[in-house]
C-alpha cells in the first residue's frame, strides 16, 4: 500500500463473531442484548467480554426495522439559535432519558419546506414520536404523521383542528402582563416589536398587547407596531435603528419585544448610540432566557416555563406511545412577569 492510499475499512463485528468468540449460540447473543434476564450467568459473562473484545455495536437500525420503530424521539424546533428552545428540549430530555430513549434535535430555521423535509425523512427512519414547533401548523404534514400511527405532540403552539396534545403558553396573557406592566408605570405610547407576523406567537402575543391598551381605555394607535423579518438579536438591532429614527414626538418611551433576543438586540442598539435603558426606552422581553438576567441592564421578561413545557410535552408522547387508552391533551400553561431593571423607572 502506498504512503497516501486510504485503508481499506474493515467490515463491522456481527453477532455471529460475538457468538463464535464466546463459543455461544446465535440465539444466547441475541438474548443477551435484548433479554439479558434469561441467560445463564456464566454465558452472560462469556458474551459480555466477547462483545468487548471484539468492539461489538449492535446494528440498531436492523432491529428497529424488525421492531417497527426506534428509541429516538425527535423535536424538530422553530429555531435553534433561541436559547429558549434548548430549554424546552432539555426538559423533554430529561423525561425521555428514563425511558432508555434518545431525542434528536432538528432545526425548522422557520423554513416550511424544510420542516416538510425533516418530518418525512424522521418518519422514514421510524422515529418512537415527534415533538414539533410548527412554522405554520396546517402545513407541517406532521397531523398525517400521526394519522399514520407516530405520535405528535405541539409544543409552544395550539394547532386548530388537528386532532393530538399539545403544550403551549397563554401568549395572550403574557403580552397583557407586558403590556399592563408598562402602562402602569406611566407609559402611554409602547412599540411592539417582532415578527414574522404570521407566526402564531408574535400574532398572540401582539394580541395580549392590544387587549391591554384596549383595557385602559387608550386608542389603539398608542401601540406602535414594528415588525422584524426574525426573532433574533440583529433584527431586534435593526428595530432599533427604526424605532429611533421616529420624530421624538411620535417615538414610543417603551418597547415589549416579541421575545428576548430581539429585546436584547434592541437594548444593544439603543444603549450604543449614548441612550439609556429604561430612562429613554424601557423595554419588556418575553421567555425570560438565562441572558434576560445577565444583560448589560437585566431584562424585564414574560417567562415561559420551558422545562416544564418540555417534560409536560416529553410524558404525552411516551403515553401516546405506550398507552393504548391515551386521551389527547391541550395543556396551557401561565406565563409569569419577572421585573428587571430595564423597566423599574419612568424617565
Amino acid at each position: 500500500m502506498t504512503a497516501d492510499a486510504t485503508p481499506r475499512r474493515q467490515p463491522p463485528v456481527g453477532m455471529k463473531d460475538v457468538a463464535r468468540r464466546a463459543g455461544v449460540s446465535l440465539g444466547t447473543v441475541s438474548n443477551v442484548l435484548n433479554h439479558p434476564d434469561r441467560v445463564a450467568p456464566g454465558s452472560l459473562r462469556k458474551v459480555q467480554a466477547a462483545i468487548d473484545d471484539l468492539g461489538f455495536i449492535r446494528n440498531e437500525s436492523a432491529r428497529q426495522l424488525r421492531a417497527g420503530s426506534s428509541r429516538v424521539v425527535a423535536y424538530l424546533v422553530l429555531d435553534l439559535r433561541n436559547p429558549f428552545f434548548a430549554d424546552v428540549a432539555s426538559g423533554a430530555e430529561e423525561v425521555i432519558a428514563k425511558d432508555d430513549l434518545a431525542l434528536l434535535l432538528c432545526n425548522s430555521n422557520e423554513d416550511v419546506g424544510r420542516e416538510r423535509s425533516y418530518v418525512t425523512l424522521l418518519e422514514q427512519q421510524r422515529i418512537r414520536g415527534l415533538l414539533i414547533t410548527p412554522v405554520d401548523g396546517e402545513r407541517t404534514g406532521a397531523h398525517w404523521l400521526r394519522k399514520r400511527g407516530t405520535p405528535v405532540v405541539y409544543v409552544d403552539r395550539i394547532v386548530d383542528d388537528v386532532e393530538g396534545c399539545s403544550v403551549s403558553v397563554d401568549d395572550h396573557l403574557g403580552g397583557s402582563l407586558a403590556v399592563a406592566h408598562l402602562l402602569e408605570l406611566g407609559h402611554t405610547r409602547i412599540a411592539y416589536v417582532g415578527g414574522p407576523a404570521d407566526l402564531a406567537q408574535v400574532s398572540d402575543r401582539r394580541a395580549g398587547a392590544h387587549a391591554a391598551i384596549a383595557a385602559r381605555g387608550l386608542p389603539p394607535e398608542s401601540l406602535v407596531e414594528i415588525e422584524t423579518h426574525a426573532l433574533t438579536t440583529a433584527a431586534g438591532r435593526l428595530a432599533g435603528q427604526r424605532l429611533l429614527g421616529l420624530p421624538a414626538p411620535e417615538r414610543p418611551t417603551a418597547a415589549f419585544c416579541a421575545n428576548d433576543l430581539v429585546a436584547l438586540g434592541l437594548l444593544q442598539q439603543i444603549i450604543s448610540t449614548g441612550r439609556s435603558v429604561p430612562k429613554d426606552l424601557a423595554i419588556v422581553g418575553y421567555d425570560d432566557i438565562e441572558f434576560a438576567a445577565a444583560a448589560a441592564v437585566p431584562l424585564t421578561s414574560v417567562r415561559q416555563p420551558r422545562r416544564r413545557m418540555g417534560r409536560r410535552a416529553a410524558r404525552l408522547l411516551l403515553d401516546e406511545s405506550n398507552n393504548p387508552d391515551h386521551v389527547h391533551e391541550r395543556v396551557v400553561l401561565k406565563p409569569e412577569l419577572i421585573v428587571r431593571r430595564s423597566t423599574d423607572t419612568v424617565g
